[in-house]
């Protein structure tokens, strides 16, 4: 792949911040959403009956979006600018937040649960960091060769494609046989779904100059008009089928009038909250808390290997070995714990920014690192936040369906290389890419392995086994 902007190549100011902004938009969806499913949790919680939690403070998308900002930038510190990925909300730790908050005595209490555990998982990223440092990463590339990345990584992309579709048709109600039912409102987000969808594709393909390199930011403005358009058809009829936009983010803001904090606003910093909670503190409790995230952050580590190894194949550069395992470890596991502190929410390597530098071919780390900026500065924008916050689920579909499929895609093309006539290799790819796409996800206590997890482990153990065979 022939890349419009390499690693170290610096666009013009005005395209910079277009770039960044298309970044920005690739990962936000994931990032705010993952707060979202918390607070809901915890909200199932209270309606479980569990008093501590009455004076529960929700988790904030505007600190967890400066929190991906954050955790960025430092990954970029460790990693000397030389990794063109952005970090944001690991959807991994949704199991351990839950469990941080479940066991904790007082709401206060489960915010500094949360920023003891992203630290724990941090903590494993640097041993593990370490131990890279020393043994090198040749034990990696024999313990995951392509016939085990390659299907890992497309099982990454392919995990994600059932979040899109839902999106795309807007979480509609399914037949008996898991068709959805296009109601009015159901065919409203698909026509959405496809028109930013196929922007983003003309763009990408026929586009010229700048309408080749910002595709997202075009195909989701495309689809936001056309919400709009059915949005203000529906107040006016008086139809809600057609009212695809949401405006109580825009409500929210002038909800008490026209002031200060309908254009600025500091977000709910985590670490604040938390400060109320130190009162509670019990090493009983730090204990629960390293239970539910430390074997978590090993499963993230496999998606950590995967998401660079996916990323040094768009890029032709092994980042593995420049910057090195050991700097994008470091960089991963301290950035997740900075961005916690601010956010809440534990960082990881994104794979719809691999797959939004794959698409635009803009692989400048100076891109990243002005997305970083600008995800810190927009949280302080009421308006900004509002307008993110307001673009329908369904634009977003259309979107993630090119930026999952393009995970999967990477991932297929790693197989390409491997020689499927070996019984060895046959049968590594064969046991990943059934246990993925099938859900081979498992919950042993308190830790969830989830199925791209289940899926590498199961591709490891087939590889070792069928090399013995092989070295015979």
């Amino acid at each position: 792949m022939k890349l419009v902007f390499g690693i170290h190549d610096k666009p013009k100011f005005g395209q910079l911040l277009l770039f960044a902004f298309q970044q920005l938009l690739a990962i936000l969806a994931a990032t705010i959403v993952v707060p979202v499913l918390i607070n809901g949790n915890v909200q199932g919680l209270i309606d479980g009956g569990a008093v501590a939690f009455k004076d529960m403070i929700p988790m904030d998308s505007a600190a967890a979006l400066l929190g991906a900002g954050v955790g960025t930038l430092v990954y970029q510190l460790f990693t000397k600018f030389r990794s063109p990925v952005f970090l944001g909300s690991s959807f991994a730790f949704i199991g351990s937040m839950t469990a941080a908050f479940a066991g904790a005595a007082s709401a206060a209490l489960g915010y500094v649960g949360i920023i003891l555990g992203a630290v724990f998982a941090g903590l494993v990223y640097v041993v593990i960091a370490l131990f890279v440092k020393f043994a090198g990463v040749g034990w990696i590339n024999k313990l995951m060769p392509p016939a085990v990345i390659g299907p890992t990584v497309a099982i990454i992309g392919l995990s994600l494609s059932g979040a899109a579709i839902k999106d795309v048709f807007s979480y509609g109600p399914t037949d008996g046989n898991g068709a959805y039912i296009m109601t009015g409102n159901i065919w409203i987000s698909l026509i959405c779904a496809l028109v930013t969808l196929f922007v983003v594709i003309i763009c990408s393909t026929y586009g010229k100059k700048m309408a080749k390199l910002i595709p997202f930011i075009i195909g989701i403005l495309a689809g936001y008009v056309v919400a709009m358009i059915f949005t203000i058809i529906g107040y006016v009829a008086g139809i809600d089928a057609l009212k695809v936009i949401d405006f109580a983010p825009f409500q929210v803001l002038v909800a008490d009038g026209v002031n200060l904090s309908t254009f600025l606003r500091v977000p709910d910093f985590t670490f604040i909250t938390a400060l109320g909670g130190v009162k509670d503190f019990s090493w009983s409790y730090v204990a629960t808390v390293a239970v539910a995230y430390i074997p978590v952050a090993f499963v993230v580590f496999a998606e950590h290997i995967a998401d660079h190894k996916n990323l040094s194949s768009i890029i032709e550069k092994d980042l593995l070995e420049e910057p090195g395992l050991h700097r994008t470890l470091l960089g991963d596991g301290i950035g997740s714990s900075a961005g916690a502190i601010f956010g809440g929410c534990p960082n990881t390597t994104y794979g719809e920014s691999v797959g939004c530098v794959a698409i635009t071919k803009n692989a400048s780390v100076v891109t990243i690192t002005t997305t970083a900026v600008m995800a810190i500065l927009i949280s302080f924008l009421s308006p900004f936040v509002a307008f993110l916050d307001s673009i329908p689920g369904c634009v977003m579909g259309g979107v993630c369906i090119t930026l999952y499929g393009f995970i999967a895609v990477s991932g297929l093309k790693m197989v390409q290389k491997v020689d499927l006539e070996q019984n060895k290799n046959l049968f590594t790819v064969s046991a990943i890419l059934i246990a993925g796409i099938g859900g081979m996800a498992m919950a042993i206590g308190k830790v969830t392995l989830t199925s791209i997890a289940c899926a590498l482990i199961l591709g490891i153990l087939v590889n070792i086994v069928l090399s013995k065979k092989a070295d015979e």
